[in-house]
């Protein structure tokens, strides 16, 4: 496992907002279903859309475009070579989903919140109610997979990753995100060999993680 570690290239702005942290319920979540055999299930699947139901109808007012955009667009701008076809996760109601578009052209939006998808707002992407665990592609047939703020499914994404293809995962408030990892663990839980670079970017961090060696300079780790 390699990890470079670029420079910050975008600056944080002033009073971070804390959200979430190490004691946060769905800190544990994340950890589980990416660690923990059997850590997804129905009922924790069900909950968790309740949850993001029950916080679709105000989602867009909760965060700004910006909060959410700075670190993916400094992973789309320095993270390497990305190719599609380009699958995101936990995509809500398309906050992140613009870019993504300008980048590959055309975007399969998933997400597990039929109220999230209701108020989804980037017609030109497909957007289908899913679960990150079980998607509905072939394997081996998917360029680049976007998870902002979402859970990591690594034996899934695994299965679907083109051989050369590549995991954006992005944190918008970096640790205090509620859904949140260290790359370190991103890296970790994913089987096989990974390697990852990484950079902080406003109040957010970002990963392109690939099986792929890595070639840039920086230090790395």
């Amino acid at each position: 496992m390699t990890i470079t570690v670029l420079p910050r290239a975008v600056p944080s702005p002033p009073d971070r907002p804390t959200v979430g942290n190490a004691d946060h319920p769905m800190r544990k979540v994340t950890r589980q279903v990416a660690f923990e055999p059997g850590g997804w299930t129905a009922e924790r699947k069900a909950k968790v859309a309740e949850l993001f139901d029950s916080m679709a109808s105000g989602w867009d007012e909760r965060a700004s475009a910006g909060e959410t955009q700075t670190p993916l667009l400094d992973a789309l701008a320095r993270g390497g070579e990305l190719n599609g076809p380009c699958v995101e996760i936990g995509a809500g109601t398309g906050r992140a989903t613009g870019p993504l578009l300008e980048r590959f052209g055309s975007v399969l939006a998933v997400d597990v919140s039929i109220e999230m998808l209701r108020h989804f707002r980037e017609p030109a992407a497909t957007a289908v109610l899913g679960d990150g665990a079980q998607l509905s592609v072939r394997d081996a047939s998917v360029g680049t997979i976007v998870l902002v703020n979402a859970f990591l499914f690594p034996a899934e994404y695994d299965r679907v990753l083109a051989p050369v293809g590549t995991i954006v995962w992005v944190n918008t408030l970096a640790d205090n995100t509620p859904i949140h990892l260290p790359v370190d663990d991103v890296v970790a839980a994913l089987p096989g060999e990974w390697d990852a670079v990484t950079a902080d970017a406003g109040w957010g961090l970002w990963a392109t993680v690939r099986r792929a060696p890595l070639t840039l300079d920086a230090t790395t780790r």
